[in-house]
């Protein structure tokens, strides 16, 4: 039997790293001597990327270029900053030393650039305990497509049955599935108030990462 796996997507799943991106707005914001907003209105839109953030902080009706410009300027001033604010969730550093113990091996499959993300796994540590981190720059069609998830466990040698993947958004689920995956729904994480995971058809869902542990305990341990 090959070795089990559990792989994470990384904004609002492995890491809260929405501090970040409201500090980013917040900045711009307060250059153009605009009030600051709510971080919750904020971590709402995350999943949606930073022209998705732009778009809550700025307003929808802005001429394309003037959006452009504003993406441009968030990418670039996150790129200072990026994981300076960031944070495992509540319960993650738990599991991570708990699947380190039980010699299970985990990574990182996001969407995030490799120029934001491999910071961020640096910044906290994570870089040299993470078994793998596959980013956009590594395939040529990001999530939801499979094809993320398959260099994965190609890379890893593992066997897509015997990999669980966890993300908060539907492309993560869908990516996993299609990749032959189990997956977990982080419901805890920045998904959009007018998603419903439970749509998701996700093999299981939790509320926090807390919650993960006996999944992963019965599905590889029992």
């Amino acid at each position: 039997m090959t070795r089990p796996a559990v792989l994470f997507d990384m904004d609002g799943t492995l890491l809260d790293t929405a501090a970040d991106f409201v500090a980013v707005i917040d900045a711009m914001r307060n250059e153009r001597q605009l009030p600051s907003i709510d971080a919750q209105f904020t971590r709402d839109v995350v999943s949606g990327g930073a022209l998705a953030m732009v778009q809550a902080s700025f307003g929808n009706d802005l001429h394309e270029t003037e959006t452009e410009a504003l993406r441009q300027e968030f990418l670039l001033r996150y790129q200072t900053l990026c994981g300076q604010h960031s944070a495992l969730f509540d319960g993650m550093a738990e599991l991570l030393s708990w699947l380190e113990q039980h010699h299970i091996v985990w990574g990182v499959v996001t969407n995030k650039p490799l120029r934001f993300a491999e910071p961020v796994m640096q910044n906290l540590g994570l870089d040299k305990r993470s078994a793998i981190l596959v980013c956009p720059d590594h395939v040529t069609r990001s999530k939801p497509d499979p094809e993320p998830m398959l260099l994965a466990c190609q890379t890893l040698a593992l066997d897509p049955q015997r990999v669980i993947y966890i993300g908060d958004d539907e492309r993560d689920i869908v990516s996993g599935r299609e990749a032959g995956c189990r997956t977990i729904a982080a419901c805890y994480g920045y998904v959009h108030p007018s998603d419903d995971p439970a749509k998701w058809q996700a093999d299981w869902s939790v509320a926090s990462a807390h919650e993960i542990r006996p999944i992963i305990e019965q599905a590889f341990l029992r």
